[in-house]
Formats: structure tokens, C-alpha cells, sequence
């Protein structure tokens, strides 16, 4: 039988898990308030030809949507009839605005010994703080290590930290799934906390271990890599583009197919800490010889040496060479598949008062 997802999120990181769940393969029902439904649907411009925000359209599909008003005891008795069937509860309530609509996790968890119940907060289930993606990369490091060097703090171009906090969500729900088939789970495990702040510190990965090891903050770069050079962004005579140095024989390569050997014979940059230590060099000699050409000229002799380089496109021409559509968004990241639009507010409705979790068959 399919994975149940009865889904009482909002806005993005618990969409972005449902909707992930949802092309693995998993039935999932979403539930919003009537009239208005989920925030996102009114976060536009950009709208579709039917009215839909491209922000909703983004991470809703593959679910079916049911307006229900948890106020109300008829519907409150729907949903949890609906949670009774359900494999996984998602939601991104604050504090105890559930228990104070009726409906109370830790009880619901007591009468259904096989629910999974994930909450998904901004930092944390004690904290009363609203999860908002802006204000968790200013606090949890992320501001402060991008933009440009003596530039002013700069957030990433979309809202990581929601994206993060959701997958993260989905692998720990899938996680138990997973050991939920190997016997009864353990109340603790059934009951899993996602904050977006836990997931931004922990997607500080190797910056973060660059301070626990030396012992200095962190700073901000820019284009340029703390540990690594080349490995940043050049300009050439055309266009920008990238060179993504990881290792010293890719150093060789790269310094051979620019035409520096000079560089490339110079053993004060044959490794890594060499090179790093000579950074200034390095990037000048590069920056003064790319812009002799079109930056297509160099992708072509970095490629064929075998060293990572990159065109730095702009977002339609990166949609290009995928199967993205302006209906159902860009194609899953995981091997799932797009079965279904994002629905309307409550188009499912009427099947699922009706069917139930039937509506799916």
C-alpha cells in the first residue's frame, strides 16, 4: 500500500517535503484553510492563466487539496479521521495553535500506534519564534559568509534554508518509514522536530569545521573558495564563467590549457597550500589571461584538460536543458515522477469527505 501523507503545511519547507514524498510516490493530502488556502497562493505576481502563484505552483504537486476550518468540529472529526488512515502527519504550526484547534499530536500519536508526526519549525519546538528562511541565514552564519568581501552581508537567491529544513524532513519521515517496517516504533522515534535553524547550521558543513579547527570565524569570499585556488569566478572578454580547481594535477592542467606554464612548472604553486598562500597571484595572472577571449574559448580548453569549469547562466537558460514546466515546476530531484498538477483550493474536496483516502484509488 502506499505511503499516507496528510499534509497541514505551509508556505515551503513543508511543501517542499510533501511535494517530495509525494513523487516518490506517496498519496498526499493537503490541507488548507478555506477561502484562502495556503499563504502562497497569493504571493504574486507571477501568476498563471488561471490565477495560480508560480511560488505555489513550485512545490504542490503531485497532492490533492481539501479546505478544511479545524475551528469547526465537523471538520476537525474529518481530519482526524483522515490522520487515523494516514501513515505521516506534516505540519508547521506554531507552538500550541494545534492543541488549542483541537487537535493535539502527542494524543493522536497515543491513539494511533503507527503515525509518524513530523512538526517542522523555524528554530525549534520550545521556541515560539515564526520560522521565517531571511531571518534563520542571518542567524544561523549563512549572511556572513556570502557576498562579496568588503560587501555588506548577502542572503542566497532563494530561500535555502526552507529547501534544506524540507528535505531534511523528508529523509528523517522516510527514515522511520524505513525501520517502521522492521517493527513498532518507539514513541520518540515516531515523533520527529525539523527546525529550519538546526538545518542552516548543519548545512555549514565545511565552514563550520573551518572554525571549530582553527578557531577563527568565518569570512565572506564572494566568487573565491576559503580552501581551494583557482576556484572562483573570472571574467572573460565576453561573459563570466567559473574554474572549480579540486586537486593539484587539475592545477597543472588548468595553468597548461590557459597557456601559463610558466605557472604550471612553478613549483611554489604546485600544491594546494601553495597555492593558497599565493592566492593574489594566481588570480591575477588568470583574471589578465581569460580576458584576452570569449569565455566559451576557455570552457572548451578546460574540458577537454579535464578541469571543472562553468558558463555562469542565468535561470532560463539553466531551465533550457531540463523538462521544467510552467504547470507542474521543475522536474523531481529524486528518482520520483509528476503525476498530477498542483491542485486548486479544495478540488479534491468533495471525493475526500466522500472516499476518504479512497479519493486516490
Amino acid at each position: 500500500m502506499k505511503l499516507r501523507v496528510l499534509d497541514l503545511s505551509r508556505v515551503l519547507a513543508g511543501p517542499v517535503c510533501s511535494m517530495m514524498l509525494g513523487d516518490l510516490g506517496a498519496d498526499v493530502i493537503k490541507v488548507e484553510r478555506p477561502g484562502v488556502g495556503d499563504e502562497t497562493r497569493g504571493w504574486g505576481p507571477p501568476f498563471d492563466p488561471d490565477g495560480e502563484s508560480a511560488y505555489f505552483l513550485s512545490v504542490n504537486r503531485n497532492k490533492k487539496s481539501l479546505a478544511a476550518d479545524l475551528s469547526l468540529a465537523e471538520d476537525r472529526r474529518l481530519v482526524e479521521g483522515l490522520i487515523a488512515e494516514a501513515d505521516v502527519v506534516l505540519e508547521n504550526f506554531l507552538g500550541a495553535a494545534l492543541v488549542r484547534l483541537g487537535l493535539d499530536a502527542e494524543a493522536l500519536l497515543d491513539r494511533n500506534p503507527s503515525l509518524i508526526w513530523c512538526t517542522i519549525s523555524g528554530f525549534g519546538p520550545d521556541s515560539m519564534r515564526p520560522g521565517y528562511d531571511f531571518v534563520v541565514q542571518a542567524e544561523c552564519g549563512w549572511m556572513a559568509i556570502t557576498g562579496e568581501r568588503d560587501g555588506s552581508p548577502m542572503k542566497a537567491g532563494i530561500a535555502l534554508a526552507d529547501v534544506v529544513a524540507g528535505k531534511d524532513a523528508a529523509i528523517a519521515i522516510l527514515a522511520a518509514v524505513a525501520e517502521r517496517a522492521t517493527g513498532p516504533l518507539s514513541r520518540e522515534k515516531r515523533r520527529i522536530h525539523i527546525s529550519l535553524a538546526d538545518s542552516a547550521r548543519a548545512a555549514l558543513v565545511n565552514v563550520a569545521q573551518n572554525v571549530l579547527v582553527s578557531g577563527k570565524d568565518a569570512a565572506r569570499w564572494g566568487n573565491a573558495h576559503p580552501n581551494l585556488v583557482p576556484y572562483q569566478l573570472f571574467d572573460a572578454a565576453d561573459r563570466p564563467f567559473v574554474i572549480a580547481v579540486g586537486s593539484d594535477g587539475q592545477w597543472r592542467a588548468c595553468a597548461l590549457a590557459l597557456g601559463l606554464d610558466d605557472l604550471a612548472d612553478d613549483a611554489t604553486f604546485e600544491t594546494n597550500a601553495g597555492r593558497v598562500k599565493n592566492r593574489d597571484r594566481i588570480v591575477a595572472a588568470l583574471s589578465e589571461r581569460v580576458r584576452e577571449m570569449g569565455a566559451q574559448h576557455w570552457i572548451d580548453r578546460l574540458q577537454s584538460a579535464g578541469v571543472p569549469c562553468g558558463l555562469v547562466r542565468s535561470v532560463a537558460e539553466a531551465l533550457v536543458s531540463s523538462d521544467a514546466s510552467p504547470v507542474t515546476g521543475v522536474p523531481p530531484s529524486v528518482p520520483g515522477s509528476v503525476r498530477s498538477r498542483p491542485p486548486r483550493l479544495d478540488e479534491h474536496g468533495p471525493s475526500i469527505r466522500a472516499l476518504g483516502w479512497r479519493a486516490f484509488q
